[in-house]
Order: C-alpha cells, then sequence, then structure tokens
C-alpha cells in the first residue's frame, strides 16, 4: 500500500500524522466550531468541496485521516478561517489536551512525531496570516482612496488596486502593494496612519500632489520602504522621529513642504535620522527647518547627496562634516549658520559646494581648492567671508565656477593660472573702484537662450494661434515646465546637454508608443534667489494631426509627471506642471467645405435621423424592459433595495430591536474607521469601536473582501442575529448594507478581547469570583453548563479545581509542572476510586524534569498563538 505524507508510519509507533487529523477531525466535529471551517452559507468552499467526496463532511474527512497535506491549500484554509489568532489557539490547546490523554491511555510520542504535529500547526498558521496581511493591504487602500480628493479624471477605478486592471500608479506582488508613485495627479487630502500597515511597501512617491497635514509617525513601521519622496506638497509638522526606524530606506525626500522644527536625532530611547545606515541620498530643501545641524548626521556614512538648502538653521557647521566622505552633493544655503567654513579634506569625491546666504564668516581655508580633485562647483556668494582668497599652488582641474560674490575678501593674488575658472568676486572690498579692470570683479553675461532648432526644414507659416515644430509642422503643443532640482553642471550655455534631454525624451515617447513627432526646449533657467532648481519649457508636437485627442495627452502627462520618463543621470530628479491644453481633437465638429457637400450632408442628416428616430423607439422598448428586468434582478441580489421599516413583508429583513444604518453613518461614527478606533481584527473582517449621536458606544464590525456574502444570506444572517438575546451575548443593533459593504453593529462591552475570554483570563476571572468553598461544588453551579449533570459532589473535586486554577496562573513561575499534574491527578483518580494502570503510572515518570529546566508551558512564545517545541 503507498503511503502518502499523512500516512507516515514508525514500527511500533503512533502514525503522528494520521493522529494529528484525527485530534483536528475531533475539534471541528465540536457544534461550537465546525462553523468556523466552512463559509458564512454553512457549506465548505467549492475548492474544499472538490477535495471531499459527496455526502461527507470535511470533518469526517480530516478525522479520518483520509486527506493529504497537499489537499490542505485547495481546502482554502486563509479564506474559511474566521481569525489568524484564534484558530491556532484551538489546535494549540487541544493538541496539549490529546498529549495528556496520551499518557492515561498508556501510548508514548517520541520527539520527531511532536515536532511534525507542530510543524502541521505553525504551517497551517502561516497560511492564514498570508491571506490576512493581503486584506489588510486591501483596507489600507481603501482608506486612502476615501481619504485622497482626486479632481478629473479619477485615477483609481475598479475595486481590486492588485488587479489586472489595477489602480493607476499602485504595484503589487502576490496580492501585497510595493509601490506608491503619484505625482503632479492633482490630489488632495492628508496622509492617514493607515499606510503604516502596508508592511511590504518599498516605494512611497507622492509628488507634487497638493498634500497637507502632518506625516504620520506609523511611516516609520514601512521596514522594507527603500524609496520615500514626499516632496513639493504642503506637509507640516515635525519630522517623524521614526523615520530612523527605516533601515533600509536609500532615497528619503521631504523638499519643498512646510516642516518645522529640529532635525531629528536618536537619543537611545527615541529614533532619528541619524540611523538611516543605508541612506545615499537626503533631501530636504525648501522647508522651515531651525535648530543646528547635528554632528551625529556624519554617523550616516552611505550619504551621497545632501540638502538642507532654504530652511531656517542656524549655529556652526560640525566641525566633523569632513566625516561625510561619500557625499558628491552638499546643498546648505539660505540659512542662518555662522562660524567659519570647515575644513573639508576628506570629502575627495565632492563635487558641488552650495552655501550661499548663509552668515558663514572667517577666511576659506586653502585646503579646500588643493585637496579636493573632482571639485566642479563652488558658490558661497552673499556671506561674510574676509581676508585673503588664497587657492594654493594646485587646483582642481573639474573646477569651472567659483562664485564668491557680495562677501568680506580683501586681497586676491593666484598663484598659479586660474583662466579656465570662472571666478566672480564682485561686491567684494578687492573689487572697489582702484582703476585697474579685473576679469573676476564682473559678471560674465552667458548666452543661456537654448531653443531646439529646426531639423533641416523649410519653415512653413502657421495660423497666429499654432506653434511651428522643430519638423516645420504647423501644431498645438502640448506645453509644461520641466523642473530639474539637481542638475549636474553649472553653466547653461552648452547646447549639447539639452540636445541629449530632447533625445532622451523622444526615446521615453516612442518606447511607449505616444503621437509625439517631435519636442521642443526652451528658456533654461535658474532661480538663484529661491532654491537652484533649473526649469526649462517643453513643447510636444502631435504626430499625424496637428492636435492631440484627449488619450493622447493623457498618456504623455502620466509619462512625465508619474516619473515613468527617466532623464539623463546628469539631470537629476524632476517633476513636471503641465499647461491646460484647449485644442483636443476630440472637440473639433464637422467643417463644411463648400455648398453641395451641405446639400448632401443635409441630404443624408434627413434620412439618417428617420431611421435614427426608428431607432431610438425600439431602444426605448428595449431599454425599458430591461429596466424592469434589471430591477427584479437587483431586488433580488439585494433583498434591503425596497426595503421600508415601516413595513413588513417576506422580502425584508424580519429584526427585532435592530435598524439599518447607512454607510456615511458608519462612518462618522467610527472617525472613518480611523485606525485609533480599530479594536480588533478576524478573518471576517476588522472591529471598530464607535459613537452614536447619543453617546451610546457600539463595536461595528466591517467584512472584508474575502468574507463578503450575498445579500440573501446576510439578510439570513442579520434576521437570525437579531433574534439571539442571551444575558452573556453582545446585541445585534443593526446593520449597513450599501456601496458594496456589509457591516453589523453590536452593543460595545469593554471586557477585553474574545482573544482574552478564549485564553482562558475571562474565565479564570470568572470562576474565581464565583468561588465559595463552603457550598456544594464550590459554588461554580451557576456557571457550570447545565448539559454537565453531576449528581452529586465528586471525591477530590476542589482539589481538581485549586490545580486547575494553579496551571493557568499567569505568571509561568507560578504555575506547577508537568510532572507534578500528572502526579496531582493520579492521586485524585485513586480518591474518586479510579486505578490508572501501570502502565499509565509509570508513563508520567517520563515527564520528570531536572530542577532548573523549564517544561513546555513555560516557554515563553506560550503567551502567544504559537508554540515553539525546544529540543
Amino acid at each position: 500500500m503507498s503511503e502518502g505524507p499523512w500516512s507516515w508510519r514508525r514500527s511500533g509507533r503512533v502514525r503522528v500524522l494520521e493522529r494529528g487529523s484525527q485530534w483536528l477531525g475531533a475539534i471541528m466535529k465540536r457544534p461550537w466550531l465546525h462553523t468556523a471551517f466552512s463559509n458564512r452559507n454553512g457549506s465548505v468552499s467549492d475548492t474544499a468541496a472538490a477535495a471531499i467526496p459527496n455526502g461527507s463532511s470535511i470533518s469526517n474527512h480530516v478525522g479520518n485521516g483520509e486527506l493529504s497535506i497537499s489537499s490542505l491549500p485547495q481546502l482554502g484554509l486563509q479564506v474559511c478561517f474566521p481569525s489568524s489568532s484564534i484558530l491556532p489557539f484551538f489546535l494549540l490547546l487541544f493538541y496539549c489536551i490529546d498529549i495528556s490523554m496520551l499518557c492515561f491511555s498508556g501510548k508514548r510520542l517520541i520527539m520527531g512525531e511532536r515536532y511534525l504535529a507542530f510543524l502541521l500547526l505553525i504551517f497551517s498558521y502561516f497560511f492564514i496570516a498570508v491571506a490576512d496581511k493581503a486584506s489588510q493591504d486591501y483596507n489600507v487602500m481603501l482608506t486612502l482612496k476615501f481619504e485622497w480628493e482626486n479632481t478629473s479624471p479619477p485615477i483609481w477605478v475598479g475595486t481590486d488596486p492588485c488587479g489586472d486592471d489595477g489602480w493607476v500608479g499602485i504595484k503589487c506582488f502576490n496580492s501585497r502593494v510595493t509601490s506608491i508613485t503619484l505625482a503632479s495627479m492633482n490630489l488632495s487630502g492628508k496622509l492617514p496612519s493607515d499606510i503604516g500597515l502596508l508592511s511590504e511597501l518599498q516605494i512611497l512617491f507622492l509628488i507634487n500632489c497638493g498634500f497637507t497635514g502632518p506625516i504620520p509617525n506609523t511611516i516609520g513601521n514601512l521596514k522594507r520602504l527603500v524609496f520615500l519622496s514626499l516632496n513639493k506638497n504642503s506637509f507640516s509638522g515635525r519630522i517623524p522621529p521614526d523615520i530612523g526606524k527605516l533601515s533600509n530606506l536609500n532615497w528619503l525626500d521631504l523638499a519643498e513642504n512646510k516642516l518645522e522644527g529640529p532635525i531629528p536625532i536618536s537619543n537611545g530611547t527615541t529614533p532619528g535620522l541619524d540611523m538611516l545606515h543605508r541612506t545615499e541620498h537626503l533631501l530636504f530643501e525648501g522647508n522651515r527647518l531651525t535648530g543646528v545641524i547635528p554632528s551625529t548626521l556624519v554617523l550616516v556614512q552611505s550619504l551621497e547627496v545632501v540638502r538642507f538648502d532654504g530652511n531656517i538653521l542656524s549655529g556652526p557647521l560640525p566641525v566633523n562634516l569632513n566625516n561625510l566622505t561619500k557625499v558628491q552633493e552638499l546643498f546648505l544655503s539660505k540659512n542662518r549658520l555662522s562660524g567659519p567654513l570647515p575644513n573639508l579634506t576628506g570629502m575627495n569625491v565632492l563635487s558641488y559646494l552650495m552655501m550661499d546666504k548663509t552668515q558663514l564668516q572667517g577666511q576659506i581655508p586653502v585646503s579646500l581648492f588643493s585637496q579636493l580633485e573632482l571639485l566642479q562647483t563652488v558658490v558661497l556668494r552673499d556671506n561674510r567671508l574676509n581676508g585673503t582668497l588664497d587657492i594654493g599652488t594646485a587646483m582642481s582641474n573639474e573646477l569651472v565656477l567659483l562664485d564668491l560674490q557680495k562677501n568680506l575678501i580683501e586681497e586676491f593674488a593666484p598663484k598659479i593660472d586660474v583662466s579656465k575658472v570662472e571666478i566672480i568676486l564682485a561686491k567684494n572690498p578687492v573689487c572697489q573702484d582702484t582703476g585697474v579692470v579685473r576679469t573676476y570683479c564682473s559678471i560674465a553675461k552667458s548666452n543661456d537662450s537654448y531653443k531646439t532648432p529646426p531639423n533641416n526644414c523649410v519653415p512653413a507659416t502657421c495660423s497666429s494661434d499654432q506653434i511651428l515644430s522643430p519638423h516645420c509642422k504647423c501644431a498645438y503643443p502640448y506645453t509644461g515646465t520641466l523642473t530639474f532640482r539637481g542638475p549636474s553642471f553649472s553653466g547653461l550655455g552648452n547646447d549639447t546637454v539639452f540636445v541629449n534631454l530632447e533625445l532622451s525624451l523622444m526615446q521615453s515617447f516612442q518606447l511607449y508608443e505616444t503621437p509625439v513627432d517631435s519636442v521642443s526646449l526652451s528658456n533654461p533657467r535658474k532661480d538663484v534667489d529661491r532654491i537652484q532648481y533649473l526649469e526649462l519649457t517643453l513643447q510636444v508636437f502631435p504626430s499625424g494631426q496637428d492636435r492631440f485627442n484627449r488619450s493622447g495627452i493623457s498618456g504623455i502627462a502620466f509619462l512625465l509627471s508619474n516619473q515613468t520618463y527617466k532623464p539623463p543621470a546628469m539631470f537629476g530628479p524632476y517633476y513636471y506642471i503641465a499647461d491646460t491644453y484647449e485644442h483636443y481633437l476630440d472637440d473639433l465638429g464637422p467643417v463644411a467645405s463648400s455648398k453641395s457637400s451641405n446639400i448632401g450632408i443635409i441630404a443624408g442628416a434627413a434620412a439618417g435621423g428617420s431611421v435614427l428616430l426608428v431607432l431610438l423607439l425600439l431602444a426605448s422598448v428595449y431599454a425599458f424592459r430591461q429596466k424592469k428586468k434589471a430591477k427584479r434582478a437587483t431586488s433580488k441580489r439585494n433583498p434591503f433595495e425596497q426595503w421600508d421599516p415601516d413595513e413588513s413583508n417576506s422580502s425584508t429583513p424580519q429584526l427585532k430591536g435592530a435598524r439599518r444604518f447607512t454607510f456615511e453613518e458608519m462612518q462618522n461614527y467610527t472617525k472613518n474607521f480611523s485606525q485609533v478606533n480599530n479594536i480588533g481584527s478576524g478573518g471576517y473582517g476588522k472591529v471598530y469601536r464607535g459613537t452614536l449621536p447619543n453617546g451610546e458606544l457600539i463595536a461595528v464590525k466591517r467584512a472584508q473582501k474575502e468574507s463578503i456574502q450575498g445579500g440573501l444570506e446576510f439578510k439570513t444572517e442579520i434576521e437570525l442575529l437579531s433574534r439571539v438575546h442571551h444575558k452573556n451575548l453582545v446585541s445585534l443593533l443593526g446593520f449597513c448594507f450599501e456601496q458594496g459593504e456589509q457591516m453589523l453593529v453590536y452593543e460595545y462591552v469593554a471586557n477585553g478581547t474574545l482573544k482574552d475570554a478564549l485564553s482562558g483570563k475571562y474565565i479564570v476571572k470568572l470562576v474565581k469570583s464565583a468561588i465559595d468553598k463552603t457550598k456544594d461544588i464550590y459554588g461554580l453551579k451557576e456557571i457550570l453548563d447545565p448539559t454537565i449533570d453531576l449528581g452529586t459532589t465528586l471525591n477530590g473535586f476542589d482539589k481538581f479545581v485549586d490545580l486547575a486554577l494553579q496551571c493557568v496562573a499567569e505568571s509561568s513561575s507560578n504555575r506547577p509542572s508537568m510532572n507534578y499534574v500528572v502526579k496531582e491527578i493520579e492521586n485524585m483518580l485513586h480518591l474518586a476510586g479510579s486505578n490508572p494502570n501501570a502502565e499509565s503510572a509509570s508513563s508520567s515518570s517520563s515527564y520528570n524534569v531536572s530542577k532548573g529546566t523549564l517544561h513546555p508551558y513555560d516557554n515563553e512564545y506560550f503567551g502567544s498563538s504559537v508554540l515553539l517545541p525546544r529540543a
């Protein structure tokens, strides 16, 4: 006989996996647990039904050991189980009871067999947890969709953000959200704290979207996050210190917001930015940060680009700044710094040093020019630097710009040839009128008026509102502004860099099959009074016609706004702001060209109108019938559609003391299902605390996507629940069945979670409060299940109760050892008149544990839902 994974056997031993299937089946056969392994309509899932012969129940086949472990996924464990936190507890509890019963029955389990049973438990927990996480991502995305307002057209349509037609800017893997990339999408709203629940998120780009409010501290929970870019919004408040927990973060960009307060650093109890040991880009320009630049920031040795320009930082620069040996670009302009420029020796790859308008004082170190061989651009204008400008006897061959205008430099006498470097000392004492003409005392005007030239063609004459393309075609281009935040070149007179950018744009448009004929760049400019960004005017011309249709504009806008297009590396990061397009091809009507054509159009219109009238008549009849049919189908699918609470008929829910709530009411009562009001979760969905207008607390049970059932099934469920009343059961107050949502509203009872109750805490508390040793059966008669007919008091019953309470003590150190428990039970059985066999008695000795060794229930993991075996 072939033996599969569940029929493995050792000679003379219990088949542990078969045994595992039997106690699992025994659990499932219990009436109070059987529904937990079925769908809401009381039947197993379709995939499970396919694996089980007709006329049998799932519990029978599991209990008989007939199902192989490979069929577990077919049974839809992650969908059928109502709570991933409760089920493993039950499995563990009954496993331990089963082990104890084996001891009394004289059977023994070897360690390897127990390990295999534990593996079964752990794997089942894993499958459930994966599904719960995916459902959690789905709920978070729905929260974001509700929180974020977007104008026309809506960017998120459909019900599944990870489906085949997923949401714009969302990428998933195995139904888990891994990337959110939205730029210049005309969105608004706040970033909710639920964002921290997307535990698989690796990329979060929300650029130029108009978001407001604080950045939630829960963003520090995104342990897998690699790229975080929230620049050019209106986020306010302080930088969340918990960002320092993002150990995998490579790119941190919070530029151009309204952030304030100091730069957070760790202090032993709270995290900070100095803990980001893998971060290469630290971008905070254009905020309102205050305080000093912390010296511990140099602990982030991986930094390559640092930008704190455009803030209100004060105090001296850290003297250990040169420990950032990998920094290539350092932007600290437009702050309120003080003190001298520190020695930057050791920053051997530094290319761009921007510290204008920072109130720096003192003399410029000569090492700045002689030691930094890759230095290209130095901008220190509008400071209080003084003394003699000494550039030494050697200078970086890469240096092209040294801008020191508006300082207090008194003397400059170079000892080497500096003719290849543009040095600007205008408005310094050294450039006062002496009658000697010095080139470095004037600002040269460069030819920065680049514009894409015609492409070897003869220019055409265009109408007043059309523009000539580089291919000499008159058209209505799609225009906008490209803003590059970190270009790695100083001057704007080199046409080659812009030609390369044009080629790169065209290659991207062709790759993504957009209807683009050519592009034109013009008017390169830098806003030196604000932040050193490079701005370019971009014109995109249509292919095959003189204007774009709406889908063409949408494709181009998405390509540029959503960071799909990647410019050459020398331009750095960018964003795109489009101008309004007013010449859509879709908006054009028919154009008459001659009198004859007008006659033809009139005749054709008359004939077509007659046909159209007949078709409209037929369509109206058809539409009326379809509407009635759809209404009947909707009524069947949604039994609440025609419900009048004042009427009573068989098609509407017959409720006892329950009412119907609207979805808007549920949002208001739970504060939009906020994370703060989340008091629990399970396989059915999440539970939220809410408050009715009269101040009454409620518990709202919101079904997740996988638990949504049919309207008739939901109607039946709430009818049954509304009729169930018991002092130990919470009452159903109402329900919500709108906008694809299914919610149950219960009274709120603040007595801990169901997990607490099932783990014994509630039961132990109840038993302890009811014990009265002066009464029959310890005074526990009122709380015992009436179906348990004890008749008369059992001998040793008091000892059973005392021992049970010891076993469930809060602290593991107060619980007795297994050896003690077994011996006590044997003594109780003797008192009750039972006589355990010798094999059972000897089996108890196998639990002898040497002094100081922990028994399995002392395992620290026992308090959780998984008990790990010890060697």
